[in-house]
C-alpha cells in the first residue's frame, strides 16, 4: 500500500522559530527591542500548565521574554479582568494569552474581550475576528495559521481546492474557513448536525479534521490524494494500560489513500506555538510603528 507524504509540523516548526529568533536578535542588536508575551494560567490544570511551560520554552529560545501570570482557581472575576488590564499596561509586554478553558465562574468571552486587540496574539478578540472576516490586518488564531503554513508545505496554490472543514469552533473551525476562503478555496464546514458527512468529505481536495473525536476519520471518507490535516489532540487507552496520542484522523488507514497527511503528534501541534511566537513578533513590530517583520502569514 502506498503511503501519503507526511507533512513533518515538527520540522516545519523549527524552522519558523528559527527565523523568528534570527530577526528578534536583530532587533535587540540594532533597537533593543526584546518581544514579550504574557500568559495567564487560572488554577493547575495539568494538561493547560504543561502548555504554558512549552510556551515559555519556546520564547526562551527564540529570544523573547516570557511573562508567567499564575492565579488561583478561585479568583473573582473582576480580579482577573484587573490582572489583564495590568498587563494591557505593561510596555514590556506585547501579547497577552490568557489560557483556556477558564473555572466556569468566570465568563471567557468578557476575558477575552477586556484583552487590548493589539496585544491579542491568539486572535480571539472580537475586533480581530471581525478583521479576519473582512480580510483587514489583524491577528489570526495560531492553529489555523499553522494549518495554513502547512498546506502550503505540500501546494502551491490552493485557489479552486475543495476544502471541508470537519468542525465549527470559534478556535479553530470558523477562522480556518475564512482563512482558506481568502486563498480562494471553496469550503464546506461540516458539524454535528450535517448529513452525509462521509460523502462531503470525500469530495474533498483538503480536508481538516478539528473534533475533538479520536479516530473520526476513516479510509473510506478521503477522496484518493487528497491533503488531510489532522488538528486534533486525544489521549486514549493504549497497551498495559498506557494512554497514548492521537489525532481525529485514523492515520493508518488514511495515509494509504491520502496524498499528503499530517501526523499526531508532530504535526499541527508545534505550529500552533510557532505561530503564536510569530504573532507576538507582529505584535511588537506593529505597537511600535515598524514594518511587519520578514514572516510567512499565510
Amino acid at each position: 500500500m502506498a503511503h501519503a507524504k507526511v507533512i513533518d509540523g515538527s520540522s516545519a516548526a523549527a524552522g519558523l522559530r528559527q527565523r523568528i529568533g534570527d530577526i528578534a536578535a536583530r532587533w535587540q542588536d540594532q533597537i533593543g527591542i526584546v518581544p514579550g508575551l504574557a500568559t495567564v494560567l487560572v488554577g493547575d490544570d495539568a494538561a493547560s500548565q504543561a502548555y504554558v511551560r512549552a510556551k515559555g520554552r519556546a520564547c526562551a529560545g527564540s529570544g523573547l521574554a516570557a511573562f508567567d501570570v499564575r492565579l488561583p482557581l478561585d479568583i473573582s472575576e473582576s480580579a482577573l479582568i484587573a490582572e489583564v488590564e495590568k498587563l494591557n499596561r505593561d510596555d514590556r509586554v506585547d501579547g497577552v494569552l490568557v489560557q483556556l478553558p477558564l473555572p466556569r465562574h468566570i465568563d471567557p468571552h468578557r476575558i477575552i474581550g477586556v484583552i487590548d486587540p493589539a496585544k491579542d496574539v491568539d486572535g480571539f478578540h472580537p475586533v480581530n475576528v471581525g478583521r479576519l472576516w473582512s480580510g483587514l490586518a489583524g491577528f489570526v488564531p495560531c492553529t489555523p495559521r499553522g494549518c495554513l503554513l502547512l498546506l502550503r508545505a505540500v501546494h502551491d496554490d490552493l485557489a479552486g481546492a475543495e476544502a471541508v472543514i470537519l468542525g465549527r469552533s470559534n478556535i479553530v473551525g470558523k477562522p480556518l474557513a475564512a482563512l482558506l476562503l481568502a486563498t480562494d478555496c471553496t469550503v464546506t464546514t461540516v458539524h454535528s448536525k450535517s448529513i452525509a458527512v462521509p460523502k462531503i468529505c470525500r469530495r474533498a481536495d483538503i480536508l481538516i479534521a478539528a473534533t475533538g473525536r479520536p479516530l473520526m476519520v476513516k479510509a473510506d471518507w478521503v477522496k484518493p490524494g487528497a491533503t488531510v490535516i489532522d488538528v486534533g489532540i486525544n489521549s486514549v487507552a493504549g497497551e498495559q494500560g498506557r494512554t497514548r496520542l492521537v489525532g481525529d484522523v485514523d492515520y493508518e488507514p488514511v495515509s494509504g489513500v491520502a496524498g499528503a497527511i499530517t501526523p499526531v503528534p508532530g504535526g499541527v501541534g508545534p505550529m500552533t506555538i510557532a505561530c503564536l511566537l510569530l504573532n507576538t513578533m507582529l505584535a511588537a513590530a506593529r505597537r511600535r510603528d515598524l514594518p511587519d517583520p520578514d514572516l510567512p502569514l499565510s
